[in-house]
């Protein structure tokens, strides 16, 4: 999950995997998966710059869990 924050400025965590597409309208809007929007006081390059950090570290910690189980 990603932390953002809403633009009353109160931090939450979304699941990155609902993430459809983000738009500058002019704020940061982000539409899920099943059609919400979320408007968020991060840049569109700030939450994808989140988003792929997360991935790389879900992929690192598969990557070790996968090297403990074959040693």
């Amino acid at each position: 999950m990603i932390r953002l924050t809403s633009l009353k400025g109160e931090t939450f965590y979304l699941n990155e995997i609902l993430v459809y597409r983000i738009d500058q309208v002019p704020d940061t809007l982000i539409t899920l998966t099943d059609g919400n929007k979320l408007r968020v006081s991060e840049t569109p390059d700030d939450v994808v710059d989140k988003i792929r950090d997360y991935q790389k570290s879900v992929g690192v910690m598969f990557k070790v869990i996968r090297t403990e189980a074959t040693t």
